[in-house]
Order: structure tokens, then sequence, then C-alpha cells
């Protein structure tokens, strides 16, 4: 109901209307008026007014004229007058009354108000350009404005059309990318608006200036401001149309009677008529209008869809034409229409009876392609125009359409009708019967290649057509007979490819045959006969309905002719294969291969056997032959009057026979269609599927694509796979096969006729290896086929004719012979397989039948026939038996031998002798016997290679104990401030060999000599320090896996206290992963590939998709893994360990003491004193400045070297080479790690190198846990190699950095921990990262020994203590920081109240206390229990830190699962020298930690978070997986349904992306959502990627089904979905359409994809393999 003021104009104006003589002059009077006034009076309209203006003044005086009265009004009387549904059982939609029949007035009135709207809206919307107004309708004042409109089409691009706008019509971009959008949605704009004289010279600009970019100009119109306007009133008259129809039934009939109704000129269409016929020359916009009114009208009702079929089969051939020449897609053509129409079965019948649609269609798709002919009338498709042609194939889409579901009930005039139209048909098939011919070439190649795919896809799209026809005709007898006449008659008027000789006689073994001469090697041949096959399909049809008994004249049908053409097809694909053909190009090669393949063959290759098959079963068998070999050109080979001694001759000879030998096994063996055989559709398809799964086990995808389609592309696969295959599920990568079932391989045919030459060869190899396998022999025999038909039962006697036995007597004596040249393995092979065709053949027949009924002679002529010389089939079987050359044959001689056995006893009803079966007998079981005893000595010899191994690693075992005893021995006298030790005191060290890797009971590091080989020149090296550098290959990237607030990518700040990479925020927004693949290289080689790949990789075509060059990226040499540095290998310093000297030391160097010593050091460094914020808040402690912390830390007051007192070495010297590495690496992670330029000398490269090394552990630390593997044992060698490299490589990195930075560093990162130390921005330790702090103090500690004079670092015992001293600190700042962001503490455990509970209760309070936060009724056990839950990480990150860096060997309970929870805090601890019970470090420390305490828990930032204010971490982490997607597919197509772009209001398909990091829903692919990131326009997976994976993105494309990876703007590949159908298989782009489901293993192997840091590698291996064309944009994805 039109929203409007409901005025007394309204129905002033519609009684006058009514009143009025002439209503439509009335009422076109008034559009006249107004219609301009609302549209294109102003220059920049305003949609909602034209709205509002249109609802007032024009439709509410209509729907006033509609009802007589207020619409509301009338629409309410309207349902309530209406009966109720229940009467008829109609249901109705929203809205919509049931009234089938309206009161006759208001009838009256919408007949006559429709006739008169839709009589304008016809005549506006086929408007032409020079058209003129009607006096009704002419203005009084014709003013001088006009608009210049432009119009869609489909040759010219959306930058070709913003070009011409701008040159045209002085636009800028943004308003010419407007009009071309608006133009490609809606069809046409407006692009400029002014007098007639403007606007032509704007045309004549837009014409001239597109012509120059396409041959074709854009469509342009000059149009009247009044027009335009009707024009624009006239659409939305087609919107109001479609709601007031849809009020009652009644108003539905109405439209459609007027739209229907004739024109009062008979010769006129009716109105909805010429909408169809000028659909093609309307835009886009209207088209749509006209199309929706028909599908709310027409085709809501069974009646009305009739008429309009009749009228749209009436103009069919015009719309077609109309089609043809448009520009368009179908889907916005009228012509799409016609699937609703013809495919509704019974009004497709009802056109065939009364309009004949059939021959219509024929008739159309015939003249379209009547330019197409020959002087033959034959097709010849050179220089056609592929655009026109692949619109003329949707025709035939039409007639599958009326085809689809074939009468139970055929009336007369069906009957008739069908007939008229099939006549037509094979008109068209008759223009097809022979054309594109091709002579073979002599000489010289073929100079061009002769057009092929143009008759060939024709023959694709009649392929079902054909099939359906010939299924119409099978349901009624009289037809099938009637188009079996009509169609040998056409096919006698065929003249193609005649004979140019008369008949010849030829004689063979007493023989003789009548026949043409045809050599298809000198004359022209075709290989499409569609007639020929068509005849041959509906006589098969005759046999199985048992009509061809009621042929006339059966015996005039000439078969010898019927089959000519089909055999020289044959021929000329033998002759093919026999490469004869090789000059005439390609594409005969291509016709060969379409011919025989799935999606051709049906009506095709196998009518063609079918017509041999037909005349075989009609000729005498030995004529037959006699014409096979006589087309194939062999007749004189085996006749004995050709020699020959040309090589190339013979192997011509030899192919030819063998191609003709296995169409012989064809003919006879390839019983399995319905009609030749009694077997059903559901027989053939296993037969299909067993000889696919025969060749290798498959996925159903794959046999689906191998097995032909009927018409409703349906297989038959789901009926019949269960019976012959089993399924075998899919692990983690590949697909769900299907395996043949063993009882089924008895049907398994090697000559199976649907076998490509490749498929032959792999089905034969796959079953003689299973036959093996099984303890069988080789021979692969020939099945035993189902018997023929009747009509066809004499086709076997082909098998034991006299030509037969001749052709295989030639072929057995050659090889008997043993004259190479004149005989080929696979000939033999097939002459034997068509004798064993034979011997099954008679002994069936004997088994079933007397011996007196059998006239099948086979094994008595082959043992008789050339007898006298010793040369019958029987004599030479049996002497090629034992031929070398033949012993892979020997198998199946044996077998037929045996059947000649057998044969033999049915034919003297005996049984088989026993000399016989113990001589058949015996090679069978010495063949047996040989592979008993070839499998017997391969076990020994690998039992014997196992012993070898196990021996040698048993001896490296041993020697490794005894060198690393010798070690031990000597231990004492190297200790590490040299004083000997008393030897007595052995026994005491090796108890002291603890696995402890820091403090003053430290584990030894052992002396591990390490030999490396070089992956490019395989040299072996030893890995020393002042050795030439070997490097690991290593890929450094931004991560975002550990990350706790996904998509806050930090800013870099200014280098400073506070900031990052000084210190990682603990929620590691984004950390720098270094991982490598674990191959080494001299660094010398690495440089030499690296700047060969350099200069090759520039050639290569999109080579900057695989690797970027100028950030200094590459593949590995051996595994191709994406990297972009090396990390240079650095040997563990061997040392051990003095504990006579530790434990003095620890008498003394207590932690308060340490910390004095470090803040005396620190105090006289001038690189730390000279910085004059440190310590802002120093005097509050009672002094300024670090000397205010004596009362602190107790009385004594150390001196600026104390800490060197307590041990210092000379520091490692390192080779030039490894000290250029050590640069190389630690530049990259710099440059990558801030996304910066590359520069060694920056302050912050240390701090990098640091990072990388905390945070590639805590990565690894989260696999190992999320995978619920041991900390250490479980990590492959790559992880491991990689890891204790880059360890090293951070703890070497101070040595290439200035000490004096690094100092700093160490000073600013202690501030954390010892507030006297800390700068104006130091952080809380609820700001920092705890293992973070941990290895950057560990690592820079070293430089604190610096002297101005000398190199120093501390000695074996200070690192000792060292680390001990900064583990402890951290991890008390570490509890601390679990405690007090913990929430969800664990209940308490009942029982007695542990030590550690009271000390974990004790510490509770007194945070508490200095907090103010307390929850009340916490038990200590709770406290104990949540800390060391939240410490774990921690601890285990530490433990892998401090094994790579010591090299400490770490306890057993480390190294398994099967040790619990409890057991594995307990190694942790003791192996981190920690009591088991964490707050016994506060009591230890207490007066030294106390104060430190109070600080910690008294910084702001703490205080915000007991506020409220700031959410802190909480610890453990929560480790990050990819999100949780839903099992069933449906669910996420759903989602994506409702997905709606936030940028974009247009109504137009998206491409929903899902972040599989976060969950967000993207708009990949769209303008609409393209941000500028760094200056570059990127698409929003680009941009998310950025802010989400810090650059690294997996996605998921829901209406593709398919992962996206990104690793950088320019870089992406595809990657399975984890969603598999009930076959195992993944479905991209959906094309299969079977209901998907979660794979959880898949999914997982994505997750650790991610979380391994492989995603850039990943995308590296998928480019390599994939050679790039065209650079796919992955920036606006």
């Amino acid at each position: 109901m039109a929203e409007s003021k409901k005025t007394v104009d309204g129905l002033q104006l519609s009684k006058e209307w009514q009143a009025a003589a002439d209503s439509r002059a009335e009422l076109f009077r008034y559009l006249k008026e107004q219609v301009p006034q609302i549209f294109y009076l102003k220059k920049e309209p305003s949609p909602q007014e034209e709205e509002e203006l249109m609802q007032s003044r024009l439709l509410y005086p209509l729907e006033c004229f509609l009802f007589g009265e207020d619409p509301e009004e009338g629409l309410e009387k309207l349902k309530q007058g209406s009966t109720s549904s229940q009467f008829c059982g109609r249901v109705f939609k929203e809205g919509e009354t049931d009234d089938c029949v309206l009161e006759p007035e208001l009838h009256e009135r919408a007949e006559k108000l429709f006739r008169i709207l839709l009589r304008y809206i016809t005549d506006f919307l086929v408007w032409e350009e020079n058209f003129e107004l009607s006096a009704e309708l002419q203005p009084q004042t014709k003013e001088n404005t006009y608009y210049c409109v432009l119009y869609n089409d489909e040759h010219h691009s959306y930058d070709h059309v913003i070009y011409t706008l701008q040159r045209s019509v002085n636009c800028d971009q943004n308003e010419a990318h407007m009009h071309t959008t608006l133009i490609d949605k809606e069809g046409r704009r407006a692009v400029k608006r002014g007098t007639l004289r403007s606007c032509q010279q704007a045309k004549d600009l837009i014409r001239s200036n597109s012509e120059h970019i396409s041959m074709q100009p854009l469509r342009v119109e000059i149009l009247h401001a009044t027009v335009m306007a009707h024009q624009t009133f006239a659409l939305r008259l087609g919107s109001w149309f479609q709601k007031i129809i849809g009020y009652s039934v009644g108003f539905r009939q109405a439209f459609c009677q007027v739209a229907l109704e004739p024109n009062v000129d008979r010769d006129r269409p009716c109105l909805i008529s010429r909408l169809m016929l000028h659909d093609a020359r309307m835009y886009k916009g209207s088209r749509k209008i006209v199309h929706e009114l028909i599908f709310c009208s027409m085709l809501m009702d069974t009646e009305l869809k009739r008429l309009f079929a009749i009228e749209f089969t009436k103009y069919y051939k015009q719309l077609q034409k109309d089609f043809i020449n448009d520009d368009h897609d179908r889907s916005i053509s009228i012509t799409a229409l016609s699937v609703q129409i013809f495919t509704v079965p019974t009004l497709a019948r009802q056109l065939i009876e009364e309009g004949n649609v059939i021959q219509v269609i024929v008739d159309t798709v015939m003249e379209l392609l009547h330019e197409h002919l020959d002087g033959n009338n034959r097709f010849f498709f050179l220089g056609y125009n592929t655009d026109k042609f692949s619109r003329i194939q949707v025709i035939f889409h039409d007639l599958r359409y009326i085809l689809i579901s074939k009468p139970s009930v055929w009336t007369e005039e069906l009957r008739r009708q069908f007939l008229k139209g099939f006549r037509v048909f094979l008109g068209l098939l008759k223009w097809m019967q022979g054309m594109e011919e091709v002579k073979r070439q002599l000489g010289q190649h073929i100079a061009v290649e002769p057009e092929w795919e143009a008759g060939f896809t024709l023959q694709i799209q009649l392929r079902h057509i054909l099939a359906m026809f010939q299924d119409w005709c099978s349901s009624d007898e009289d037809l099938l007979l009637l188009a079996f006449k009509e169609c040998h008659a056409v096919l006698m008027q065929c003249d193609n490819q005649p004979f140019h000789k008369d008949a010849t006689d030829y004689y063979m073994c007493k023989h003789i045959l009548n026949v043409r001469p045809y050599k298809v090697s000198q004359e022209p041949a075709s290989i499409h006969l569609p007639l020929s096959r068509l005849l041959a399909g509906l006589y098969v049809l005759l046999c199985a309905t048992g009509v061809v008994k009621h042929l006339d004249n059966a015996e005039s049908y000439d078969f010898t002719q019927l089959a000519e053409h089909p055999l020289r097809c044959v021929v000329l694909a033998a002759q093919v294969s026999a490469e004869m053909w090789r000059r005439n190009g390609l594409s005969l090669v291509s016709q060969i291969y379409y011919y025989q393949d799935v999606k051709c063959r049906d009506e095709m290759y196998d009518k063609d056997i079918v017509m041999l098959q037909i005349a075989a079963s009609k000729m005498d068998p030995n004529h037959f032959l006699m014409l096979i070999l006589l087309r194939f050109e062999l007749f004189e080979y085996f006749n004995g009057s050709c020699s020959c001694k040309d090589q190339d001759e013979l192997t011509q000879w030899n192919r030819l026979t063998e191609e003709m030998l296995y169409l012989l096994i064809v003919i006879i063996g390839e019983r399995y269609v319905p009609g030749i055989s009694q077997v059903t559709k559901e027989d053939v398809t296993m037969r299909e599927v067993i000889h696919l799964l025969c060749i290798e086990p498959m996925a159903h995808s794959s046999l689906v694509k191998n097995l032909p389609e009927n018409e409703s592309h349906e297989t038959g696969l789901e009926a019949v796979i269960t019976k012959v295959a089993t399924f075998k599920r899919p692990g983690v990568l590949g697909h769900g096969l299907y395996e043949v079932k063993k009882e089924r391989l008895v049907e398994f045919n090697p000559f199976f006729y649907h076998y490509s030459r490749s498929q032959h060869s792999k089905a034969e190899e796959s079953q003689k290896k299973r036959r093996t396998q099984d303890g069988n022999d080789k021979a692969l025999r020939p099945p035993v086929p189902p018997a023929f038909c009747p009509a066809f039962s004499s086709i076997v006697n082909l098998l034991c004719c006299d030509i037969m036995i001749h052709i295989l007597r030639h072929i057995l004596q050659r090889a008997a012979e043993d004259r190479p040249t004149h005989w080929t393995e696979a000939m033999i092979q097939r002459a034997l397989h068509l004798i064993g065709q034979a011997l099954l053949e008679e002994k069936t027949q004997l088994e079933h039948s007397t011996v007196e009924e059998v006239t099948f002679n086979f094994s008595q002529k082959a043992c008789v026939i050339g007898s006298e010389h010793g040369k019958s089939l029987f004599a030479l079987l049996s002497k090629i038996k034992s031929l070398p050359s033949l012993e892979a044959q020997k198998d199946i001689v044996t077998w037929l031998l045996q059947m000649f056995e057998i044969v033999k006893c049915l034919r003297e009803k005996s049984c088989p002798t026993m000399s016989m079966s113990m001589e058949t007998s015996k090679p069978e079981e010495s063949a047996q016997d040989r592979e008993k005893a070839e499998r017997k000595r391969k076990a020994e010899a690998a039992k014997l290679h196992r012993q070898k191994i196990m021996a040698q690693m048993s001896a490296m075992q041993k020697n490794f104990i005894e060198s690393n005893r010798m070690l031990y021995d000597n231990m004492p006298e190297s200790g590490t401030q040299g004083e000997p030790v008393a030897s007595a005191e052995n026994c005491a060290m090796e108890e002291r060999e603890l696995c402890i890797a820091i403090g003053p009971q430290r584990g030894p590091t052992p002396a591990e000599r390490d030999v490396l080989t070089c992956i490019l020149c395989q040299e072996e090296q030893e890995v020393l320090p002042q050795a030439p550098a070997m490097v690991l290959t290593a890929c450094v990237q931004r991560s975002t896996v550990l990350t706790q607030c996904r998509g806050k990518i930090p800013v870099n700040k200014i280098d400073g206290p506070g900031t990052y990479p000084l210190f990682m925020p603990p929620d590691l927004a984004v950390g720098t992963h270094t991982g490598s693949c674990g191959h080494v290289m001299h660094a010398t080689c690495w440089q030499k590939y690296f700047e060969a790949v350099q200069n090759t990789t520039r050639n290569r075509l999109h080579a900057e998709l695989i690797v970027d060059l100028e950030n200094g990226e590459y593949l590995c040499p051996l595994c191709k893994s994406l990297c972009n540095t090396v990390v240079p290998l650095i040997p563990l310093e061997p040392l051990t360990f003095n504990y006579e000297n530790a434990e003095i030391i620890r008498q003394h160097l207590t932690l308060s003491r340490w910390i004095q010593i470090i803040l005396a050091r620190i105090k006289g460094l001038k690189s730390v004193t000279q910085d004059n914020d440190l310590n802002a808040e120093g005097g509050n402690d009672g002094g300024s400045g670090i000397s205010g912390t004596t009362g602190l830390y107790g009385e004594g007051q150390p001196d600026f070297r104390s800490i060197l007192s307590f041990g210092v070495q000379e520091p490692r010297k390192f080779s030039d080479s490894i000290a250029e590495m050590l640069v190389v690496c630690a530049t990259t992670v710099h440059r990558v790690g801030l996304k910066t330029a590359p520069n060694e000398l920056c302050p912050r490269v240390p701090l990098m190198a640091w990072n990388t090394c905390a945070f590639t552990i805590q990565a690894i630390e989260n696999i190992l846990q999320e995978e619920d593997k041991p900390l250490f044992g479980s990590l492959q060698n790559r992880q491991l190699a990689g890891l204790k490299a880059i360890v090293q490589f951070s703890a070497s990195q101070r040595l290439k950095s200035p000490q004096a930075a690094i100092q700093r560093h160490f000073t600013d990162m202690m501030g954390v921990l010892l507030p006297v130390m800390s700068r104006k921005n130091t952080p809380s330790i609820l700001e920092i990262d705890c293992f973070h702090l941990l290895v950057g103090l560990v690592l820079s500690m070293p430089s604190l020994y610096q002297e101005e004079a000398v190199d120093l670092q501390p000695s074996a015992v200070s690192s000792a203590y060292n680390h001990l001293y900064i583990l402890h600190l951290v991890t008390m700042a570490h509890i601390l920081q679990v405690l007090l962001t913990s929430t969800d503490f664990p209940d308490a455990e009942d029982g007695e109240e542990t030590e550690e509970a009271r000390a974990a209760a004790e510490f509770y309070t007194t945070v508490s206390q200095h907090t103010g936060r307390l929850i009340p009724d916490l038990s200590g056990s709770s406290v104990a229990q949540r800390v060391k839950m939240g410490i774990e990480p921690f601890l285990r990150s530490a433990a892998l830190f401090f094994n790579c860096l010591t090299g400490v060997h770490p306890p057993e309970e480390l190294s398994s699962t099967s040790v619990g929870s409890r057991g594995q805090m307990e190694a942790l601890c003791s192996y981190l020298a920690l009591p088991f019970n964490v707050f016994q470090l506060f009591q230890d420390h207490r007066d030294t930690i106390s104060p430190l305490l109070q600080k910690w828990c008294g910084s702001p930032a703490v205080a915000n978070a007991r506020k409220g204010k700031t959410q802190p971490i909480r610890y453990p982490r929560k480790r990050n997986r990819l999100i949780d997607l839903p099992e069933d597919y449906s669910a996420l197509l759903n989602q994506a349904s409702h997905f709606q772009c936030p940028k974009s209001t247009v109504d137009e398909r998206k491409h929903p992306t899902l972040c599989l990091f976060c969950g967000a829903m993207l708009c990949s692919q769209s303008s609409c959502c393209v941000t500028k990131l760094e200056g570059e326009e990127v698409g929003a997976c680009t941009a998310h990627a950025s802010t989400c994976g810090a650059g690294v993105g997996m996605f998921l494309r829901i209406r593709e089904c398919e992962i996206v990876l990104m690793a950088s703007k320019t870089r992406g590949s595809t990657y399975p979905a984890p969603y598999l159908d009930a076959y195992g298989e993944t479905d991209p782009h959906l094309g299969r359409g079977n209901p998907l489901h979660l794979c959880p293993e898949r999914y997982r192997k994505l997750n650790q994809l991610w979380q391994q840091h492989c995603i850039l590698e990943e995308i590296a291996r998928s480019l390599e393999v994939v050679n790039v064309m065209f650079a796919f944009e992955w920036q606006m994805l």
C-alpha cells in the first residue's frame, strides 16, 4: 500500500478519471503534467523527495481509481469479503487474499487500469532514441533539456569506461567510478544533463574515445528530460504492479489477462510478448522489472503458465536470435525463463503436442548454425565466433529440459509431433555426419592445426540429448520402429567419405569377401558419425525390447555398409595410436582422446563398438574378420603376400596388429550393454567401478570423475559402491580411498575397453603385484563374460572361425620362430587373451549343453589345423611356453594348456589325466617355490643387515662411555681456579654430579665433539670457536602466537626505559621467533649460495612471490624451507666445576651481599652513572642514589671491584667468520623484529637477540605443553639444534656489542627488581614478562665484569651464583605476579596443613598487608596450589634456557610423561636449584626481600589493578588455539549468509572470510573494505592480518571452502580446509556439494602449523611447486 497523504485530491481525481468518456486520455493528461515535475526537473534530485512525491501525487490516485475509494478501506473490504481458504485448501502468502473472483466492478476497474498502465510501461520500456512522445504525453512547452545516457555492455572494462568518462564529460575519477559502478549495476546512467547540442558533443566524444580502446564504441543515447521522467516512472510502476497483484489472485488474473490478450492488430504481439521481444534491447534495470513481473504473475498459476509458455514458444526463435546478438549474460535474459517452463513434464508434453517445441528448438539451432555449412551440407567450423557459439550451445539445455521426463502414456498426437521433431533432429545430425574429415599428412608436417573444439563441443552438448531421444523411443514400440527406420533412411542419404573404387574379391583360407576397397591411411575419414551411432543405439533397444522381430525386411539392411564408417573411425584411432598420423599435429591426437574419453565415449566410441558387434552378429564371421583385416590394412600381412624389411613399417604393422587384436577382444568380450546381454545399468556401473579400482584405490571424487553421467548428472555410484569396494578412512593428510573387494577381482579384464593406455599398464602391474602378494601366479585370465542375447549370440563364432585360427597361428608362429622384429609381447598377450576367451566360451557351452549340441569347436580346430607340420595352435602354445623372451607370459600359457585339457575332458566326459595335471601343476609349484625361496633370501639378508647395524651402534655406545669416563677421571686436574684436587675425593665428586643447571651444586658441561657435514660442499668440519664458521639456516618472523591481547600490535616507541624491546610486556603482544630447519652449511658456502640465488631468482617469473630478495630471503638448499638469515654454530664451553671453591664462596656470597656487590659495581660504571634520572625515588629510602643502600643490605660496603673477587676468566675468542655471522644474524633479528632499517650499531640489537631467544623458548614450551609431550627428549632434532644455536648466539651477542650499552640495559632491567636502581619510567613487576627479564639479565650480566684495560668475564663459579640469584629474584617477582593477578583460587585440600601451606599463608598475609587486598578464608594450600600452577610455564622455559646455555643434563623425570605433575615440579625445582616449597625463598631471604616486596606491592600499577582500573594478565597465560569451528559446515554457510559488510549497503555477493586466529568475519576481495596500510591499498584480510597476526594470517573462505595462508602483503597460498565429506575428501569451491564435517585431526594439524610458525614455510613450498603464470594480488584479499 502506498505510504501517502490521504488527500481528497486523490479520490477526486480517480472519480474524474472514472467518469470521463476516455479514462486513458484523462489519466495521460495528468501524467503528462505530474511526471516531468517529479522526475528529472531538478539537476540533483533527492531520491527521498522523489519517492514521497510519487507516492502522494501518482500512486495514491491510481490506487483510489483501482479500489473506487480509499485504498486502505478497499483492501480491508477485500480481505473481509473473501471466503476462507479452508473451502478450497489453497495456502496463501502473507497479505494475499483468496478471492479468486473479484467483484465485477472492481474487476472492471482493475482491468481498465491495468490495460492503460501496462501499455504505458511497455511503450516506455521499449523506447528507442528516435521515438517521439505521443500527443497525449507531449508537453505544452518543450524545454531544451536533454540527457546523455550511457548504457552498460560487456565489451568494455571498468577502467575503459572510467577513462572515457574522464575524457568526455569532464568528471573526476571518483565521479567517473561512481557512474561506472551504477551503469554496471542498473544498466544505464545519465552522465550529462544539458542542451541537445552539449549532449550531442558528449555523445560524440564518448563514442570516439571508447573506439580508441575497443573496436566497438560504447552505446550512448540522447533522451529528452520528459522521456527520461516517464521511463523512470514506468520502472516504478513495474514494482507497484508487483505489490498490487500480490494482494489478490483476482488482481493477478486480471493483470495476466491484459498482458496476454491479443492485440487489435493481429499481426502485432500481445503486451507481454512485446516486452519479451524487446528484452535484448532493454537495459538491466528494465529487464529485471519485467522478469520479476512475469515471475510473480504468470508463473504462479498452472493455466497462466501454460498460456505464457505458448507465447514464449511462439517467439522462441526470435528470442534466441536476439540473445545470440546480445552481449549480456543469460542470467539477465528473458531466455533464462525457459528452465521455469520446459522442466515441467506436463507442460513440456503439451508444448510438444500444441507447439511442437522440439521442432522449434532444433530449427532454431539449425538456423543459427546454417552459416557453418560447407558445400556438402556438413559443418565446417573454421573461424567461428567462440562467444556466439557458446551462446548457441545454451539452446541445447532447453532441448534437454523438454526431454528430461519421458511420457508413460503416449497419445497419437504426442507420438506424431515427437516423430516430427525427431526428423528435424535427424537433419541436424545429418549435418554433423562426416563433418571435419581428416586426411593423413604425408611428407611434411601440417602447417596450421585445424579447428576441432567446436565439433566436440557440439558432440558433448548432444551427448545426453541423444541418450534421451533413445530413451523416449524405447518407451513405445511403434515409435521405436518408426524412429529406427527414419534414422536408417537419413543415414542412407549421407554421402560422406564415399568409395572411389569398385568391389573386389579378397581371398583368405578358402574364403572370399567381395567388398569395395578403402584405406583410411590414404583417404579421408571422420570421427563425427552421430547418425550411425544413433542407429546402433536404436537397434540395441529393438533387441532389448524384443521389437526387432517386427522389423520389416530385416534382411534388407546391409550391415557391412552400416558398420563401414564406425570401423573406419576405430581404425583411425588405431593408426593414430600406432603413430602413423604424427604429421597431422596435436589436433587429431586431441580428437582421438576425447573420442574415447568419459565425456564423449557413451555416444561415440562405445556406439561404434556396438555397431561393429551388430555387424559381427549379422555377417559371416570369416567375412567380418577379413573386413577388419582389410580396413586395418593388415590383410596382405596376414595372407603371407607381403614382406618388408623396413623397420618403421614393421613397427607400424606390429602396433596395428596389437590394436586389431584389441578390437577383436572388445567386440567379443564387451557385453555389458543392456540389450547385447542380460545385464542392468547397475551391473554396468559395478563393472566400471571394479576396473577403476583395479588400477589403484581411488577417492570418491576420482571415481565420480571417471564414470559417465546421465542427463541428471548422476553416475549411479552410490547404489553399487558398497557391493564392490570397502572404504578406507583418511589420516591427517590425503583423502579416503575405496579398495576393491577381493571376491570381485575375478571380474577384472586386463583389456577393459574403457582403459586408456596408461590405465591399462597400471592396472596390469597392480593386479600382477596383488596376485604375487597372495601367493598366486601372475596369469591375468580373461573373466567369464555374461551370455549374449539371442540376437548377438553368433558373435562368439568369431572365436572359432578359420580366419581367427589363422590370425592366431600366424602371430604365435612368428613368436615361436623368435623373429623379434615381427612380433611384440603385447601382441602375444592379446592373442593369448583371445585364446583364453575362446576356451572359456567352449567350456561354458559344454557345461550347459550336450556335446552334440555344441557347435563351437575352437579346441578341436586349434589342435588339428596345421598339425601336419607341427604348427597347430596347441603345438605353438607348447613351444612358446619355453621361450626365455616370453617368460612373463609363462603363467598364462600354462593356464591355457590346462584349459585345453579341461575342455578336452568335457568333450570326452572324463577327468583330466594325472600326467597332464601333474605336468601343468609343476611349473606353478616351481614358480611358487621360487617365490618363497626369494622371499626367504631377502628376509635373511635384512636380518643380517639389522644385526650389523646394531653391532655398530653398540660399539659406538661403548666408545662414548669410555671416552666420557676418561673425561670424568681427568676432571679434578682441571679446576676452574687451577688448584689441584685430591684424588681421594673422586667418589665425592661423582656423587655431586647432580642434574642441577645453576648454583654451587651445578653439574658439569660435558665435552662433546661436534663434527657436522655441510649440505652444500659435503665436507665435514668440527664446530670450534676458532674454526671457520658453520651456520644453521633460520627464519626470523614476528609472531602473535602467544599474545594475550589479540589484534593489538604495539607501536615501537623511541628507545628508553620502560619500552619494548627493553621490557617485553606480559601480554606478549608480538614477539620475534627464530626457527630453523636444522640444516648446516659453511658460512662461506652459504654466502656463495645466497649470491647465486639472488642472481638467478631475479630472472624467474614472479620470483618475488616466493622469496623477498630485498629482505635477504632464500630457500634452504636441501628442504626448500623459507629462510632469511643464518645462525652461527657456537660450541658449548666445556668446563668442570670446582665444588670446593664454590662451597667456600657460598659462605660469604649471600643474596644480600650479591646485591650489594652488583649495586657497587653499577655505581662505579661510567656508562650508568652518567644517566641523571637513575633512582629518581632513591631519597625515600634514607639516602640518595645507590649509596643509600647500606642500611638495607647490612654493614661492610663493597667496593667497585668486589665483583671480580669471586672468580674471573678471559672471554672466549671467536674466529672472524663466526664474528661476522653473529652480526649478520643479530642485524636480521633486529630488522625483522622491529620492522626497521638494518643497523648493526643500534643499541637495541643485543636486546632483540635476547628477546628472540626468550620468545622462541616460550613458543617451544607452549607447543610441548599443548601436545602433552615431556619437556626434554621430545623435540625434533632440527628444533633442538636450532634452539641450542639461538641460545648460544644470544649469549655471545654481548661480545659484538658495545659493553656500555649492555651495561645500561642490565641496569635498566635490574631496576624492575631493585627499586633503588629504577629510573623514572621503569615499569612495575605487573608490566613486564619475567622470563624475558630473566634471559636478558642472565645474558647481560657478564658485561659488568668488563674492565677498561682488560676483557674479563665471570668464572664458572661466579656465573653459577649470578644465575642462581638472578633466578631467585625473578622467580620471587613472578610468584608475586601470579598472586597479585589471581582471582580463582582452587578449593583447599583436606588433611593436615603442610609446611608449604603455612609458608604460603604467611606470604599471602604479608602481600595482603602491602596491597590492602585480602580474600577471607583463603587457605595456604589453595595459595600454594595456585602459585605453582601459575609459575610452571616460567620454570619450564627457564629449564630449557639453562639447559641450552650450560649443557647440564636434566633429570630423567623431565624426559618422561609417566611422571605425575608433582614429580615434574620437584624435578624442575631440583634442576633449577629451587626449593620445592618455592615460598621458602621468601623465608630464606626474608631480610633482603621484605623491603623489596613492599616496594613491588606499592607500585601504582598494582594499585590500579587492585581497583579494577586495569586488567592485568593472569597466570598461567591462556594458551592460544585456533578458534572453535562448528562440526557441520552448513552452520558456517548459514553464518556467512547472514553476514553483512559493515561498510557497504549494496546487496551483492560478498566473500565472507573467517579469521581462524580470532574469529572475526571479514569482507574479502571487495572494494568496500579496502584500506591503506603503510601507504598502500590493501584488502580486509591483509589489513586484519597486520594487527591480528603481525602480518601472518590464516583465513577460511567460507563460500570457497578453502584456507588462505598469508605471510605478507604480497604472499599467500591456499590450503585444504579441515572439512571432509563422508568419503574423506575436501570440497574446494563446494563443487561436489556433499555434506561436510570438521575433521579434528586436520584442524589440529592446522593449529600445529600456526603454533610451530610454519605458515611462511608452507606458503613458500606451495608457491615453489605451483608455477604461477599470473600473480594473484594477495594484498587485495
